[in-house]
Parts: C-alpha cells; sequence; structure tokens
C-alpha cells in the first residue's frame, strides 16, 4: 500500500476516502525537528501497509502567552501545574489531528504520536475495531497506566474490548469517530493535559473502549517530549484545595458512568450471543 507522509516537495495530504464506506484515516502527529521519530514510525507504518497523513505539531515553545486557546486559571486551579509549553503543544497537536479528520470525508480516524510501536497483528485488531464501531465513540490502543480494564466482550483471538474505571493517561494511539472528534475539538480553551481532557469523554455521553492486551506500546524507552518536566511546573501545595475535591468528583463520575456503560455493553454482548444461536437453531426454509 502506498504510504502518503511529507518532504520538502509532497504536502500533508492523503487522499480523501469517500464517506459512509467505513474508511478510515490516519494521521501521525510529530514536531518538524523530531526527524528520526519520523523515520523511526514511517518504517513501522510502511511495514504494516498504513497510509498516514503527517501533522506538523504545534511546538509549544514557539507560544506566545496569553493565548486564546488556553486558560491559565483553569490549568493552575483544576491541573495544579504552571503552564508547561510541552504540554500545551501536545495538547493543540492533537486538536489540530482531530480538524484535519473532520475536514475528511472519514468516518473514523486513527491518531499516533510519533513515539508508538506496533504489535504485528494491528491492522487486524484495526479492521475488527471497525467491524464492531457500534461499541464504542473512542477507541484506546495505548496507555502509559498500568491499571487493568474490566473486559466485556471478545473482538479476535487474543483481544477483548474493555472499560477501564479508573483514569488513564497517554493518548499515543486511538481511533475516534466523528462525533467524539466533534466533542474533543470544542474542548477549547484548554483547562487540562490532553490526556486528562480526552480521559473525560464520558461527561459528554461518550463510550471510551480498550483494546486488550494493547496493539500499541509508547512505553518504549524514547526520550519523552511532554512528561517528566520536573518539579518546577507544579503549584506549591495550596493547589488540593481545588485540585483533589475536581479529581475527586471526576473519579467518582466517571466510575459510575463506566459502570453503566460496562453494564450495558455486556448485555449486548449476550443479546448477540443469544440471537446467533437462535438463528442457527432455525430450521432453513
Amino acid at each position: 500500500m502506498p504510504k502518503s507522509t511529507t518532504s520538502d516537495t509532497a504536502p500533508d495530504t492523503a487522499p480523501r476516502p469517500k464517506r459512509g464506506d467505513g474508511a478510515i484515516v490516519t494521521y501521525l502527529i510529530n514536531l518538524d525537528r523530531a526527524t528520526e521519530r519520523l523515520a523511526k514510525l514511517d518504517r513501522r507504518l510502511s511495514e504494516l501497509g498504513l497510509d498516514y497523513t503527517r501533522i506538523a505539531a504545534v511546538d509549544g515553545r514557539a507560544l506566545r502567552f496569553p493565548h486564546p486557546d488556553f486558560s491559565d486559571l483553569s490549568y493552575r486551579l483544576l491541573h495544579g501545574r504552571r503552564r508547561a509549553p510541552a504540554e500545551i503543544g501536545c495538547y493543540f497537536s492533537h486538536i489540530a489531528a482531530l480538524r484535519a479528520f473532520l475536514d475528511s470525508d472519514a468516518e473514523h480516524a486513527l491518531i499516533l504520536e510519533d513515539d508508538v510501536t506496533f504489535a504485528p497483528d494491528f491492522i487486524a485488531v484495526m479492521e475488527a475495531s471497525l467491524a464492531r464501531a457500534n461499541d464504542w465513540d473512542i477507541l484506546r490502543l495505548s496507555t502509559v497506566n498500568t491499571g487493568r480494564a474490566i473486559r466485556f466482550s471478545r473482538l479476535f483471538g487474543r483481544y477483548r474490548l474493555a472499560i477501564a474505571l479508573t483514569r488513564e493517561k497517554g493518548a499515543g494511539a486511538y481511533m475516534v469517530n466523528r462525533r467524539a472528534a466533534r466533542w474533543l475539538v470544542r474542548q477549547l480553551p484548554m483547562r487540562l493535559a490532553y490526556d486528562i481532557m480526552f480521559d473525560l469523554e464520558y461527561l459528554a455521553g461518550l463510550r471510551a473502549v480498550f483494546v486488550t492486551p494493547l496493539p500499541c506500546q509508547q512505553i518504549t524507552g524514547e526520550a519523552t517530549q511532554i512528561q517528566n518536566q520536573g518539579p518546577d511546573f507544579k503549584l506549591p501545595k495550596w493547589r488540593y484545595l481545588t485540585v483533589l475535591p475536581y479529581r475527586a468528583w471526576l473519579e467518582i463520575t466517571r466510575l459510575i458512568m463506566r459502570l453503566g456503560y460496562l453494564g450495558a455493553a455486556a448485555l449486548r454482548t449476550l443479546w448477540r450471543a443469544l440471537w446467533g444461536a437462535v438463528k442457527k437453531s432455525t430450521p432453513r426454509q
């Protein structure tokens, strides 16, 4: 499969798929200066036979503040940190990828950061997941947490669909439909880190599902461009007066909402199994 990428002579564009045929577009977020990362991901995606469009990541160091798409006050009160340019650049980069998706004719998008690796059967995971697109709005393919997601349905082979009842960090690889993308791009100005905001889909009635075991890994030994920024970005301990009540509310609502979705998803899985058994046992006319 030919690959779409960028160079000095090729723009960041890819053929626009026809809407309604289950097409999916892939976007790779990459800083202009991170040429080695781009080369590695280009090889990995080429080995998979996966076309992609490169999104030039926003370099947080080049941003000027105050910025209309960043709320410094909310970031301090809800996130408990001083503004971190790399984190802001990451947020804006994902929004840029999602906007590019919404400008396309595709029904789904695969969003990738440039430090992920893939399981050999990643394409099969994508295809199976698209066949189950009615079960999710955001499909998470990676995480930097070690928490356990609760499985509720078989995808194929060793893979299962699962729900995480606690906060998950990282947004290295995920699939998203148009409804979820529209909600995500509306989350401006920025008030939280992207992977925290991205994990609040339940507040909008959206469904976030994991594939387990993870078909993508983001803990690869690559030097991170966002995390481990040091203690200088953390505010004094007074931050807990606002951050802890907010985080507690999020954890409680996440647990309630995702338990509800987990129950509904389990019932749908049971119904599919029963209906399949009925059809098999019904004699053909």
